[in-house]
């Protein structure tokens, strides 16, 4: 049975995308690592559409969970024509007073899941010449993050790695692309420890819906790239001209408390 799989989809954007899908005519496998939260996402998606949604726990920060999950898809009989790389999770703080094992959970679930998904995916959409991958990065991807340079330099990934895969995929009937939302208001700055950081204040901040909405469309109509809202693809774009320390500097400033 024809599916999107959205990873990180009980909250946030990838909560969005879910509904989105669902109202696309896609059954949707959600993923996230609390069953709650995400059985009441389902249930309501069910509820407001004629869709069906599969519960799938899984901390893809695992290594190998994203085969582990795999598995238990294919098992429910579903065929996944849509995958959105949605979960990922930042902190704040200097390197080297982050906790190691957290900052390496954040390389496994920003890098390590999205790309085995993509790859475990790929072939068989390839197959049948059709299939949408949506990756999830963040404006983070263009610049230097000092205060989380981990975060921005696992987002400079997801930008490379999904620009080349549209590259490789033309021509195939596969699309893939990637969303670069700015400061958007979710549970992400919750989680890394910024709500008092000056990216989430001011009238610039996005919510989710909107987000949700402008990565789908791009998907939809086969761009490699898109970044949510006028003002952020317009930094996004300026910060190429940027001497690399001055971005750093700016983006350093965001981060810090208010």
């Amino acid at each position: 049975m024809p599916a999107a799989l959205i990873t990180g989809a009980s909250t946030g954007i990838g909560r969005e995308l879910t509904y989105i899908a669902a109202e696309n005519g896609y059954d949707v496998a959600l993923v996230a690592r609390s069953a709650g939260p995400l059985e009441a996402v389902g249930l309501d998606v069910e509820r407001k559409t004629s869709r069906k949604a599969y519960i799938f726990p899984a901390d893809l920060s695992e290594p190998n969970a994203a085969r582990s999950l795999i598995a238990e898809i294919a098992q429910a009989g579903l065929t996944i024509d849509v995958l959105i790389n949605n979960a990922g999770f930042g902190l704040v703080g200097k390197f080297w007073e982050l906790p190691e094992d957290q900052q390496m959970q954040m390389i496994q679930l920003n890098i390590g899941a999205l790309t085995q998904l993509s790859r475990l995916y790929l072939p068989d959409m390839m197959e049948r010449r059709t299939g949408w991958i949506l990756n999830i990065a963040s404006t983070a991807a263009f610049v230097p993050g000092p205060l989380m340079s981990v975060y921005f330099a696992t987002k400079a990934y997801v930008v490379s790695f999904s620009e080349a895969l549209h590259n490789e995929a033309k021509g195939s009937g596969v699309k893939v692309c990637c969303l670069c939302p700015g400061a958007t208001r979710t549970e992400f700055d919750k989680r890394a420890g910024m709500t008092n950081s000056k990216l989430f204040e001011g009238p610039n901040v996005m919510n989710a819906a909107e987000v949700a909405q402008i990565g789908w469309n791009a998907l939809r109509e086969g761009k490699p790239l898109v970044v949510a809202g006028g003002m952020n693809a317009a930094m996004a774009f300026l910060t190429r001209f940027a001497p690399r320390q001055l971005a750093a500097n700016m983006a350093r400033s965001l981060q810090e408390a208010k």
